[in-house]
C-alpha cells in the first residue's frame, strides 16, 4: 500500500507494504501511457487502500485525466498494469471492469436524456443485474426494481424529479442523477472526474455531501480527480500529486500540501483557482 508520508515515487512496482496485508482495492503498478514521442503518464505505481478517499491533483496537462482513464478501462497502458483487489484487469474494457465493480463518473454526464430521471436509474440497476434493458417492459411490473431506484433518488435528493425527462434537470442535479446510478449499481470503487465541474455556487455542496456519504460506508473506495483544492483538503484521505505525467508525491492531504516540492510543481499554478 502507498504510505501516508510523502514518498519519492518507486517507478515500476509498488510501494511495499506488510505481506500479510489484504490487496489494495485499486492498485497501479508501473503504468506509463505514450502517444507517439509525448509521455502522459511515466511509471506511475500506487495503490489506493479500500474504504479510503484519494484525490489525484495536479497542474494542467499533469496527465491526471490520462492515469485516471488507465485506471477506469478507457485507454490502454502502453507498459505496467492494474489490479483490483488483487485481481489483474489491464486486459479487461471499461465495461468488463464495471462488472468487477468499479464505477465512474464523467466530467461530462453520460445520462439518457430522453428518459425519464427514474428510467435512468432503473437502467443502471438492470445493468447491475447483468440483465437486458426491456425497453418495451419498464411499466409496472418490475415493482422491486421501481422501488429500488426510488431508494436511490431519495438518496441522492431527486425523488420529487422522478418523472420528469433527465434532459430537463440543471447540470447540478444531472451530476447528482449520475450518483444516483452509480449507487444503483453498487460499485466497490467509486471513480468521479471533476465532480463538481461547471456547478454553481448553491449545487456543488450538495454533490460534496453525496460523495461523503459514499466514503463513510467502509466497504466504498473513492478516487477523484479534483481541482479544487478546498474540496480536496475536505473529502480526501490522501492525495497523489501528478507533475508531467510522474508521480510527484503522495499521502496525507496536509503533509502533501505542505511540501515545497509540491507548492512548487502545482499549488502555486493553481492557486488562482483553488
Amino acid at each position: 500500500m502507498c504510505p501516508s508520508r510523502i514518498v519519492e515515487p518507486t517507478r515500476g512496482r509498488a510501494a511495499p507494504g506488510p505481506a500479510t496485508a489484504a490487496p489494495a482495492a485499486l492498485e497501479a503498478r508501473g503504468l506509463t501511457l505514450r502517444f507517439g514521442g509525448h509521455v502522459a503518464v511515466r511509471e506511475v505505481s500506487c495503490a489506493l487502500p479500500r474504504g479510503s478517499l484519494t484525490a489525484i491533483v495536479g497542474p494542467n496537462g499533469a496527465g491526471k485525466t490520462s492515469f485516471f482513464n488507465l485506471l477506469s478501462g478507457q485507454l490502454r497502458p502502453t507498459a505496467g498494469s492494474i489490479h483490483l483487489y488483487g485481481q489483474d484487469v489491464t486486459a479487461l474494457s471499461a465495461a468488463q471492469r464495471a462488472s468487477l465493480g468499479i464505477g465512474r463518473a464523467f466530467q461530462l454526464t453520460t445520462l439518457f436524456p430522453a428518459l425519464s430521471v427514474l428510467d435512468n436509474v432503473r437502467l443502471a440497476l438492470e445493468r447491475q443485474r447483468r440483465r437486458s434493458w426491456r425497453l418495451l417492459s419498464i411499466a409496472a411490473d418490475d415493482v422491486p426494481g421501481i422501488e429500488q431506484a426510488r431508494h436511490w433518488l431519495g438518496r441522492t435528493r431527486l425523488l420529487d424529479r422522478e418523472h420528469e425527462p433527465a434532459a430537463q434537470l440543471s447540470h447540478g442535479d444531472q451530476r447528482k442523477l449520475e450518483v444516483a446510478m452509480l449507487l444503483a449499481m453498487r460499485p466497490r470503487v467509486f471513480m468521479f472526474d471533476e465532480p463538481t465541474a461547471g456547478m454553481s455556487v448553491d449545487e456543488v455542496p450538495v454533490i460534496l455531501e453525496l460523495i461523503q456519504e459514499i466514503k463513510d460506508d467502509p466497504m466504498n473506495t473513492v478516487l477523484l480527480v479534483e481541482h479544487k483544492i478546498q474540496v480536496v483538503r475536505s473529502l480526501a484521505d490522501r492525495i497523489l500529486v501528478l507533475h508531467n505525467g510522474e508521480l510527484l508525491a503522495q499521502g496525507d492531504p496536509a503533509e502533501v500540501m505542505d511540501s515545497p516540492l509540491v507548492r512548487e510543481a502545482y499549488l502555486g499554478l493553481a492557486g488562482a483557482r483553488s
